[in-house]
C-alpha cells in the first residue's frame, strides 16, 4: 500500500462525501495502492454509514483532542505514506501524485500544501493574512499534512498533550526531524485544498481578528475550554 489518507470525523455526513470523491479522484493514478482511514468521533448522524459505505476502514476515538484522533487513524494505517486532510477539504485531483513526485525526489521530509477557502470575505482575507504571518514566522505550512510513515512514527506522530493547533506543532517537529536528515519541510504549490467556511459562518468572519486573546489561548495549545468551544463541541 502506498498511501493511508487519514481523516478525523465529527458529524461530517454533509462534508465527508466530497472528501472522498476528491480523495477517489487523486487516486487514480494509483490502484488499489490507497486506503483511507476514518476516525469517528462522537458522530451522531451517517457519518460512520458514509466512510463504509465508500470503502474506508474505521477507527472510533471519541477523545476532545484532534492529536488523539488522528494518531488513532494513523495506527491502523499500513500505507508507506501518511497523508492527512480534514472532512470538510477537498484535494486537488493532482495532490497524490504531486506528493510521490516529492518524496521520490529524496529532497524533502514531507510538508503541507496550499489552503484555499470555499468563499471569500474581508474578514476572511484578513484572517489569512494573520495566521500567514504565524505560519511564515515558524516556515511551515498546514492544512493537509505529508510525509512517510516512517517518519511520523520517528517524531511520535501528532503531540497529543495539544489539544489545538497540533497541526503547527506537528510541521514544527516533521520540519526539525527533516533537518537532521538533510531534507527540507515542503509546501506543495502545484496541488491545494479547499476546504470550508463552517467556523466563519458559525463564528463570524471578523471573529478571531476581534478576539486576540481568544486566539492567543488556542495557539498555546492547551486550553481545553477554548478549544471545546472552537472545534470540539460546535454543532454541526
Amino acid at each position: 500500500m502506498r498511501f493511508s489518507i487519514l481523516i478525523p470525523a465529527r458529524n461530517e455526513e454533509k462534508c465527508l462525501p466530497g472528501c472522498l470523491e476528491s480523495i477517489k479522484a487523486a487516486a487514480e493514478p494509483f490502484p488499489d495502492q490507497v486506503e483511507v482511514i476514518v476516525a469517528i468521533n462522537r458522530c451522531t448522524d451517517r457519518t460512520e454509514e458514509i466512510a463504509v459505505a465508500q470503502g474506508a476502514k474505521v477507527v472510533h476515538d471519541d477523545s476532545r483532542n484532534l492529536a488523539k484522533i488522528r494518531n488513532a487513524a494513523a495506527r491502523a494505517a499500513t500505507g508507506e505514506v501518511i497523508v492527512t486532510i480534514d472532512a470538510d477539504s477537498r484535494m486537488s485531483a493532482n495532490m497524490l501524485a504531486e506528493i510521490d513526485r516529492l518524496l521520490g525526489s529524496g529532497k524533502y521530509i514531507g510538508g503541507g500544501v496550499a489552503v484555499w477557502p470555499e468563499r471569500w470575505s474581508l474578514g476572511i482575507v484578513a484572517t489569512a493574512l494573520l495566521l500567514g504571518v504565524i505560519l511564515l514566522r515558524h516556515r511551515v505550512s498546514g492544512g493537509l499534512f505529508w510525509c512517510l510513515r516512517g517518519d511520523f512514527e520517528a517524531i511520535s506522530g501528532f503531540n497529543e498533550t495539544w489539544v489545538s493547533v497540533e497541526d503547527l506543532d506537528f510541521a514544527k517537529r516533521l520540519k526539525v526531524h527533516g533537518r537532521s536528515q538533510g531534507k527540507r519541510f515542503k509546501t506543495i504549490t502545484k496541488g491545494h485544498i479547499v476546504t470550508s467556511c463552517r467556523k466563519f459562518d458559525t463564528f463570524g468572519d471578523w471573529y478571531l481578528i476581534r478576539h486576540p486573546g481568544f486566539v492567543w489561548r488556542i495557539f498555546t495549545g492547551k486550553s481545553q475550554k477554548d478549544a471545546d468551544e472552537f472545534y470540539y463541541d460546535v454543532q454541526r
